[in-house]
């Protein structure tokens, strides 16, 4: 993971905290949701200041769409989810980050969205399985472009 300052990009400090690093993409940090009900990514644009997706200029934005389909495409194939979520909502953390989240009837929170919903479960030796699957689909998607 990028160190805190470099370029003037710091990570804020509840994604620090809350996630594991998965990767270092061309515009974005991703990283994975501490939380082993639900696989959920959460992708940070490496830009000093963004707290909004028009804090992006256009070659950014087009970056960070690349990252979200490919992230997309690979947990949808991983987990075979029936519903992917996608949102950019900062009302907590405001630094700019985008969570993908694979969806199942059968979660706890479903319909609802996954945020407030219990205490997260923290992922155990099963979380660098997960990774070692989801990580060459990441690779690849963003390699096909």
């Amino acid at each position: 993971m990028p160190e805190n300052g470099k370029s003037g990009f710091f990570l804020a400090g509840q994604l620090n905290r809350d996630t594991i690093h998965v990767a270092e993409l061309r515009l974005s940090s991703l990283l994975l949701m501490n939380d082993k009900r639900y696989p959920w990514l959460i992708l940070v644009p490496r830009v000093a200041n963004a707290e909004e997706l028009f804090d992006l200029n256009r070659l950014e934005q087009g970056f960070l769409m690349e990252e979200i389909n490919a992230t997309s495409k690979a947990l949808s194939l991983v987990c075979q989810p029936e519903k992917m979520n996608v949102g950019a909502l900062g009302n907590i953390v405001r630094q700019l980050h985008v969570h993908v989240v694979a969806r199942f009837a059968s979660d706890m929170a479903w319909p609802a969205p996954v945020w407030g919903k219990g205490e997260a479960e923290p992922y155990d030796d099963q979380g660098q399985a997960f990774l070692s699957l989801l990580r060459p689909q990441i690779k690849q998607l963003l390699i096909e472009k």
